[in-house]
């Protein structure tokens, strides 16, 4: 790597650290905020906890006093007969994409199973494993009521549709309508209010849905699936999302306008709920599950969300669809609602390229290969061929100042004292000029090939594609290789040493001593920045890229070992020193007395003004 290239690398950090200082002070920002909702929340908790204490005081003396009292827990002798009487049934209606299970408990989804696809142990996928998901309707029937406390009544059930019903009065119910979407990973739902104008008051003109999943394990490596899970909401028309990232251990969003569908993602399969008319405001929320936990949970997710009435009559109905889908780029872009953008691809830059270029790509190469060891090394190799002009840029710019070195040397040579710093520099920008050779013409193709290794960053750990699908010793290219455990974990490291991320580091390293024996005289000038790229960059990769998916340290190995070749290639075939030296020494010579820019000018005053300063000492 020459010294283009490197500060080119030192600048890309420093703008990497002052993103994380801004991300750090608005963490602190939210934090502080979130600490405030929380005090409010214990308050509310223990206010709620007070009255359910009250009300299971009153059942129970109902209980005791042979019932008398049970008639006045609700308005109507029908909603005391739901809330009181019968046992849970469950329906189940299945596809070949999923299998739904619904309970009249509360008339709700009951569990959801994943039927192509199975966890990284080989069990069934169960998405939503049986009772980890709550959905509770809460509306106004001249009384407050809540849909859990109740057992719905099956009405029908039919191969692709289950109805379940809630008698408020002898005529008066409320309906939830589940229906199977052939050859599709959807249930539609439909709440279908028949009589409950005169239930519902004039003054309500709205109920709450509030849903909690607690969302499984279903990857191998924890740190991955979880830095790749998010909850996230969709305001109506927007063309972005809001997301709240798992890579810390909490998080809360108020909805400050109407939504379209709140989701809660893992790493590869969604949970969403959509609303046709959009949720008019509401709260999500997400608290992570550390790794020990024996329940194999991942995070606990909820919102409370606000569904308007609309225009309420005799008989009216709100829609809504539940989406349990793999987190495959054509399957939800497919749906046209923005379900893509839960995909962590990117901004607009390495976005667009993810989804127009790598992408569709990679999709191409899985027509004909099925090998996706294979078609990541095709993949690599094209992308080789297509940025190896800026390769070739970067190899002969770094020849042409491997090149200017001696004279760079008589330079610094001639202008060896402190004083002479302003001099030396001016001497060297003056030969840079006539020579044709630019500072920066190295650092320049290698930050113009930096969004597409960024790109490539994103894509594998979030690639639906290589879920499960093995090469060579990895069983796994989404997740980390392993060829070896600890049963302890390392810190920044982890448990176990992935031989893909292993042969990343060693062929980074490789190429960075082959790069820094190419310009060692340059080195000379700057030993930190040989020790950095030679030495601590490659042991930084291996750390980082351990518990990463092994598909993205397989394509950076690939990377390192056909950059070598390609500058193996154009060393011997495209640029050759002896005519590069023959052309500067032309250029040089021909060269008129270059005319001063307005920088080398203010350089000249500058030093100038310090020769003066130091005769008057």
């Amino acid at each position: 790597m020459n010294k283009q290239s490197a500060i080119g690398f030192a600048l890309i950090g420093i703008i990497l650290l002052l993103f994380s200082w801004y991300n750090t002070k608005q963490f602190e920002k939210r934090r502080a905020a979130q600490l405030a909702q929380d005090s409010i929340a214990r308050v509310e908790a223990a206010k709620y906890a007070e009255e359910m204490a009250e009300a299971e005081a009153a059942r129970f003396e109902a209980d005791t006093t042979g019932g008398q009292a049970e008639a006045q827990m609700y308005k109507t002798q029908s909603l005391n007969a739901m809330a009181f009487d019968g046992g849970e049934e469950v329906v189940y209606l299945e596809n070949d994409n999923i299998k739904v299970g619904f309970t009249t408990h509360g008339g709700q989804i009951d569990e959801v199973l994943i039927k192509k696809y199975f966890k990284h142990d080989s069990s069934a996928l169960y998405l939503v494993p049986k009772g980890a998901s709550k959905f509770d309707v809460e509306l106004d029937a001249g009384q407050y009521i809540n849909s859990t406390d109740f057992n719905y009544s099956v009405v029908s059930a039919t191969a692709d549709n289950v109805t379940m019903r809630l008698y408020v009065d002898d005529d008066s119910y409320i309906e939830h309508v589940y229906t199977l979407i052939p050859d599709s990973y959807d249930v539609g739902f439909d709440m279908h209010f028949v009589a409950m104008d005169s239930i519902i008051p004039r003054s309500s003109s709205m109920c709450k849905f509030n849903w909690t999943l607690d969302m499984p394990r279903l990857e191998k490596g924890y740190t991955n699936e979880r830095n790749y899970s998010a909850v996230g909401f969709r305001y109506t028309g927007a063309d972005k999302i809001k997301q709240i990232q798992l890579r810390k251990d909490s998080g809360r969003e108020t909805l400050a306008g109407s939504a379209s569908w709140v989701a809660f993602k893992q790493q590869f399969f969604s949970a969403i709920l959509y609303s046709t008319d959009g949720f008019s405001g509401g709260d999500v929320a997400v608290k992570t599950y550390p790794e020990s936990d024996p329940e194999q949970r991942l995070f606990a997710a909820g919102a409370d969300l606000t569904v308007e009435y609309g225009a309420k009559s005799a008989d009216f109905t709100r829609s809504f669809e539940w989406n349990f889908t793999p987190n495959h780029y054509p399957v939800l872009k497919g749906y046209d609602r923005a379900y893509d953008k839960l995909l962590p691809l990117g901004g607009w830059l390495t976005g667009s390229i993810c989804k127009y270029v790598i992408i569709p790509v990679f999709n191409w190469l899985s027509k004909y290969f099925s090998s996706y060891g294979l078609i990541i090394l095709l993949l690599t190799i094209l992308i080789k061929l297509v940025i190896s002009p800026l390769t070739i840029k970067s190899y002969e710019s770094s020849a042409k100042m491997k090149v200017l070195q001696p004279e760079i040397e008589k330079i610094n040579a001639k202008y060896s004292k402190e004083a002479d710093a302003m001099k030396k520099q001016q001497a060297t920008m003056d030969l840079y000029k006539k020579s044709g050779v630019s500072m920066f013409g190295g650092c320049l193709p290698v930050l113009l090939q930096f969004p597409i290794l960024y790109a490539m960053f994103r894509f594998f750990p979030s690639s639906f594609e290589l879920r499960q699908q093995g090469f060579l010793w990895a069983n796994d290219l989404s997740t980390y290789d392993s060829i070896l455990n600890f049963g302890f974990k390392i810190p920044m490291y982890g448990d176990h040493v992935s031989l893909f991320a292993l042969l990343m580091g060693v062929t980074m390293f490789i190429y960075s001593k082959m790069t820094a024996s190419a310009t060692a005289a340059q080195n000379q000038q700057m030993p930190g920045m040989q020790f950095m790229t030679v030495w601590l960059m490659p042991i930084f990769m291996v750390l980082l890229c351990n518990n990463f998916s092994a598909g993205l340290s397989y394509y950076y190995m690939l990377s390192n070992l056909i950059t070598i070749a390609q500058n193996w290639v154009i060393r011997k075939w495209f640029v050759s020193e002896e005519k590069l030296k023959a052309q500067i020494a032309r250029k040089t010579a021909e060269a008129k007395a270059p005319k001063k820019s307005k920088f080398a000018q203010r350089l000249e005053e500058a030093y100038k003004m310090q020769q003066q300063q130091q005769k008057r000492k």
